[in-house]
């Protein structure tokens, strides 16, 4: 009996409690006990295999949105390719005219033509006159000055 008591005494023990306490309430008790390991043995598994998941589509969601970028940079360069050839389009049709190369060279080159009578004022007047007068920038001669002086100065006897 003494071995029955031994078995039983422990469980006689939450028997007991459970006697002493309502009935019901021991049973759900015990049920909640008994549930919680294996739903937390569910949970587990569940959270392992969810992470699994998402550590598995972690890098291709990446290279996706990598990719969308870089398709996003490739249409803007795209676009800034397609206006320039619009621009060089426009321009190679304006190099094609007949009267816009003649105003080019009478504007840039002081071309003229051989019945129009052309002139240049070279007494400093103009606008580059203006400019330095009013406290612009010193015109930096050309290169070949600079040269020539630095040999008429090393030419010269000390």
């Amino acid at each position: 009996m003494a071995d029955d008591d031994e078995r039983t005494g422990p469980r006689a023990g939450r028997d007991g409690d459970r006697a002493a306490g309502d009935g019901a309430a021991g049973d759900r008790g015990a049920g909640a006990r008994r549930g919680n390991p294996a739903l937390t043995s569910r949970a587990a598994i569940l959270a392992v295999v969810v992470c699994a998941i998402a550590l598995s589509l972690a890098y291709p969601v990446r290279e996706y949105i990598a990719q969308r970028k870089e398709i996003a940079d490739l249409r803007h360069q795209e676009a800034v390719a397609r206006r320039q050839v619009e621009e060089l389009a426009l321009r190679k049709q304006q190099l094609g005219d007949k009267s816009y190369i003649e105003r080019e060279a009478t504007r840039r080159l002081h071309y003229c033509r051989p019945d129009v009578k052309c002139y240049i004022v070279l007494d400093g007047s103009g606008a580059e006159g203006r400019q330095t007068q009013r406290g612009g920038p010193a015109r930096k001669p050309p290169w070949y000055e600079t040269l020539w002086r630095s040999v008429e100065a090393a030419d010269r006897p000390r």
